[in-house]
């Protein structure tokens, strides 16, 4: 049996993690282009592009720091797995509220992701790195929270659209 060091692990996380921030990147902006209707919504994912942009970055250094670089193929496929859950949602009645959904459910995979890249970074010797995954872990906890505030009134508005004849998805 092949045995792995420390590492491996960490430098593994830190791919897995990144290929996961940058699938999410880009279900998010996708999502953007068709929350005209749902302006709360669209600030939430506004915001939190621009947070998914510096944790891409902060995950960047942190492979850098270990003369790493990101997983092309990792991303390639993390991406097409990305665009084919939107595509799936997008052909759904009820896309807008499928992706809030998956977006709750997501921030709290992150959340996981990060905690556990915590644990790997200090067991690592990455010390350094540590504060800055304990912070993404309150950047997606915030964005999970303010995603789960949104699911009542957004189905709301799902509903007084849809009931009403308008379109109520992109």
């Amino acid at each position: 049996m092949a045995t792995t060091d420390i590492g491996t692990i960490y430098a593994g996380a830190l791919r897995n993690t990144r290929a996961l921030e940058k699938q999410g990147l880009e279900q998010m902006e996708r999502q953007l282009s068709g929350l005209e209707r749902y302006p709360d919504y669209a600030a939430v994912l506004r915001r939190h592009v621009e947070t998914t942009k510096v944790q891409l970055d902060r995950l960047d250094t942190a492979l850098e720091a270990i003369g790493e670089s990101r997983s092309t193929l990792k991303e390639t496929v993390t991406s097409v797995a990305g665009s084919i859950g939107a595509a799936v949602h997008a052909t759904a009645q009820d896309e807008t509220l499928k992706n809030l959904y998956a977006g709750y459910a997501y921030q709290y995979d992150q959340v996981a992701a990060y905690r556990s890249l915590a644990v790997i970074a200090e067991r690592a010797g990455k010390s350094d790195q540590v504060a800055f995954f304990r912070a993404a872990v309150e950047e997606e906890t915030r964005a999970g929270e303010a995603i789960a505030a949104l699911i009542e009134p957004v189905t709301k508005t799902y509903l007084d659209l849809t009931l009403s004849g308008a379109k109520a998805d992109s």
